[in-house]
């Protein structure tokens, strides 16, 4: 048998709906941000390393099989 609780209104205590509470955040459904080559040259320019082309497509390669995974 359910038992029937009364309160009076000031035992209450009203807080607003928050829709944000109830959902997944838009970043784990979204995409994989491209690496280029050109960014990599760049980045490799930037820290003194020496490299060759065959280099940056592996790295090219590593990365982008990496973020894949981590998505």
């Amino acid at each position: 048998m359910n038992s029937i609780i009364i309160v009076k209104t000031s035992e209450i205590e009203v807080q607003p709906f928050v829709l944000d509470d109830f959902t997944q955040d838009k970043e784990t459904n979204g995409t994989i941000k491209k690496v280029t080559k050109k960014e990599l040259k760049i980045l490799a320019n930037d820290l003194g390393l020496m490299y060759e082309d065959s280099d940056i497509i592996f790295v090219k390669k590593m990365l982008t099989a990496y973020l894949k995974k981590m998505k």
